[in-house]
């Protein structure tokens, strides 16, 4: 059963996730409050992992929560299902590119698209933030992780600084975090 839960939630993701990995942490938070495989913690440790291993986000955390679910059999199924929608997307389109390539209508749809991706992917960066670095119980208990706040400003500042490769300022922040317990 689990495994059909697995093809079935990630298709879901695949199929309406457009922009990329980071916009379908919405999906991936509304499975943490769904099903008890997975939690918003967990999402924001499978990001910083995520980004700092190769492949798009989206499939590494989908292979991520399928083997934590199911094994390799969940890691394989869950991969799959959430690619699947764009395969079949692309074997649609490619098959119509040349009739609507022009359309004026289809370059609409598009650029109403972009602002929702951004909305998206804006979402998922506050719900980061709130988990790493801000903590609201209440409208009167919020409590700032004062360590982690002093590492995101400093690596923010370091990248605008310094044109490094970002794995790079992954590895210091994962250092930073090791020494002083973050």
């Amino acid at each position: 059963m689990i495994y059909l839960i697995l093809f079935l939630e990630f298709f879901k993701v695949g199929l309406f996730t457009i922009g990329g990995g980071l916009a379908s942490l919405p999906f991936l938070y509304e499975l943490a409050e769904k099903y008890t495989w997975i939690t918003k913690s967990m999402i924001a440790d499978m990001i910083a992992i995520s980004q700092s291993t190769p492949g798009p986000i989206g499939i590494n955390m989908a292979t991520y929560v399928g083997f934590k679910s199911g094994g390799i059999l969940g890691g394989i199924i869950a991969t799959f299902a959430i690619v699947l929608p764009s395969f079949i997307t692309i074997i649609i389109i490619a098959n119509f590119l040349n009739k609507f390539k022009n359309s004026k209508l289809v370059d609409s749809a598009f650029k109403g698209l972009r602002p929702a991706v951004t909305g998206l992917i804006a979402v998922a960066w506050f719900e980061i933030i709130r988990i790493s670095i801000i903590n609201v119980n209440s409208l009167f208990d919020i409590v700032i992780n004062l360590k982690a706040l002093i590492v995101f400003l400093a690596i923010l500042l370091l990248t605008k600084k310094f044109d490094k490769h970002p794995i790079v300022f992954i590895g210091i922040g994962a250092l930073v975090g090791i020494i002083f317990k973050l």
